[in-house]
């Protein structure tokens, strides 16, 4: 039987050759503190087309300047941001991949110091130190982190018209699927979670409240689009702790979505409140199954997918269609190249200057 990692999918007017799509992973490098590109980035997501991968999605890219989680996030609100991308698209495009990119808004976990190169990783800046206010739902801060200002309602129009203007620009660059961020407690998951929204007007309140702005959000991105072009959303299902946004409430948001023309949605968890998470291989699969079976949008798995029999197991069980594999790809850009030879896929994958690596394994299978 052939495999399904190794089968196409098609979303609107895009096929992708696999399954295997490289998720969002920030890399905190955009070095001039501009949200601009950087020959790392041109490096990275080229290795993972190199590689085998089917699509590979821009990591978190914010649609404004206070929407980065660090000084050193991308950004797409203008158009240097826009014009610098596009050698990435071309790029991934050359090696055989689909390119999409991750819209976002980090809320209020904005404004702290990246993982590396600053002496206060996770911890809010102050302004002496190039941070800056930050926005919320409600006034309620993130644990150990600053107090963010509550949008009011002029704020959260700008804050739609920001993901558009991103869209569009995204569009420009040459993308080919565009991916809202509504998980790891960042803006659009902020205002989901009834932990972090405690707003009591037409944003707030029962679950239609607290999902409307991720519905105008995608509604006006939508709108703004190609037709053919795919559009996704990334939730967390569950936020792991009680009187949290739930896989109850996951589930019907994502009816939801797929109501306003969201194509795929991708399942994560956690992020907007400190929680004990049960990590292990495949932890968050389980999410996905949940979804994919109560649910009829396109769902794909993410969260320590590691081996490519792994993999076929979440599509061949009928937990998703489509598996994100991260940290594997970041300890090996051609992971999707093994998967090929794992599971006796079209070796015509590997590209004819690396094919003599490959001469023994193709013998074997």
């Amino acid at each position: 039987m052939p495999s399904q990692l190794l089968s196409p999918i098609t979303l609107r007017d895009l096929t992708v050759r696999n399954r295997i799509w490289v998720p969002p992973m920030c890399q905190y490098s955009a070095t001039g503190r501009d949200g601009v590109v950087t020959p790392w980035h041109l490096m990275h997501y080229g290795s993972f087309a190199r590689g085998g991968a089917g699509a590979v999605i821009v990591e978190a890219t914010a649609v404004v300047p206070e929407g980065r989680i660090s000084p050193t996030d991308l950004g797409l609100w203008d158009d240097a941001q826009r014009d610098a991308l596009r050698p990435v698209v071309e790029l991934v495009h050359e090696q055989g991949a689909v390119a999409g990119i991750q819209l976002a808004h980090a809320g209020r976990k904005a404004s702290t110091g990246a993982e590396w190169g600053t002496g206060r990783p996770g911890q809010s800046l102050p302004e002496s130190e190039g941070g800056w206010t930050t926005l919320a739902p409600s006034a309620v801060p993130y644990e150990g982190l600053a107090d963010p200002v509550a949008l009011d309602e002029a704020g959260i129009d700008r804050v739609v018209d920001a993901f558009v203007a991103a869209a569009e620009r995204a569009v420009e660059a040459g993308f080919d699927l565009l991916e809202i961020h509504g998980a790891h407690g960042y803006l659009l998951h902020e205002f989901l979670s009834p932990l972090s929204n405690r707003r009591t007007d037409s944003y707030g309140g029962d679950l239609a409240g607290r999902a409307k702005l991720m519905l105008r959000v995608v509604d006006a991105v939508r709108a703004r689009i190609p037709e053919g072009m795919p559009l996704l959303a990334r939730l967390s299902g569950t936020e792991w702790t009680d009187g949290g946004f739930d896989l109850e409430e996951t589930t019907q948001v994502v009816t939801w979505l797929g109501e306003h023309g969201v194509d795929m949605v991708d399942v994560s968890s956690g992020g907007n409140v400190p929680a004990t998470i049960p990590v292990g291989p495949g932890y968050q699969a389980p999410l996905a199954a949940h979804l994919s079976a109560h649910t009829d949008v396109p769902i794909s798995a993410v969260g320590m997918i590691d081996e490519p029999f792994q993999a076929e197991h979440v599509l061949v069980t009928g937990q998703a269609e489509v598996v994100r594999v991260g940290r594997a790809f970041l300890r090996d850009p051609a992971w999707a190249l093994h998967a090929v030879i794992a599971l006796h896929g079209d070796a015509e994958i590997i590209p004819p200057q690396y094919r003599r690596a490959y001469r023994q394994q193709l013998r074997q299978g």
